[in-house]
């Protein structure tokens, strides 16, 4: 009896101990704004939060891009008179390698939809807009093949060129995506290439 009375007596303790509303001192977090973040609404008002010393402001980190975009290009259009940017975009390097045999056709077929009616399908500047001056526009357009002012040419300020016009031509940020705009340059490269091997 005295065994079971000394039983239940310490049994009791150790409950009444673990049970107790004792504060203990937690461990250290290694990172406590990871344990207990603070949850914000995106389009909340976060007017307040600098005066309680966050740092948030509802912008996305600079310099990253959303699931799904295409990379930017780094430089604007130049002011007029101003060729600061034009030149720059020579050191833009074209994110496409290689176009597979798939995607050089799709090259081509955007190459002729949007370029080939000035520059020709032989990229020699003899489109049907031209027709050896014959065409309904006068100014003969850029030889793309043959001149080497454009075989010459860096990828990136073709580019330029393209998104955002260069002389008489206008910009064909409408009508072709940045993704587009570069295929059509790897095409035109690829062809540039193809010629001078041939010489």
């Amino acid at each position: 009896m005295n065994k079971f009375l000394a039983i239940t007596f310490l049994t009791a303790v150790v409950v009444l101990t673990s049970c107790s509303d004792v504060k203990r001192k937690p461990g250290s977090i290694y990172m406590p704004d990871m344990a207990y973040s603070r949850a914000y609404e995106s389009y909340a008002d976060h007017s307040n939060l600098k005066e309680k010393g966050i740092n948030y402001d509802n912008r996305p980190v600079a310099g990253t891009i959303a699931r799904g975009q295409e990379m930017p290009f780094p430089y604007a259009k130049d002011a007029a008179g101003d060729t600061t940017n034009y030149t720059l975009s020579k050191s833009v390097v074209n994110p496409i390698d290689s176009l597979s045999e798939k995607d050089a056709k799709e090259a081509e077929r955007l190459y002729l939809i949007n370029c080939g009616i000035c520059h020709g399908a032989k990229l020699d500047g003899n489109g049907p807009l031209y027709k050896d001056g014959n065409g309904p526009y006068a100014a003969k357009p850029a030889m793309l093949v043959g001149d080497v002012k454009y075989e010459n040419m860096p990828e990136g300020q073709m580019f330029y060129s393209v998104a955002y016009g260069k002389n008489l031509m206008g910009s064909y940020a409408s009508q072709l995506s940045k993704h587009q705009r570069w295929m059509v340059i790897k095409y035109i490269k690829n062809k540039q290439a193809a010629a001078k091997a041939s010489k």
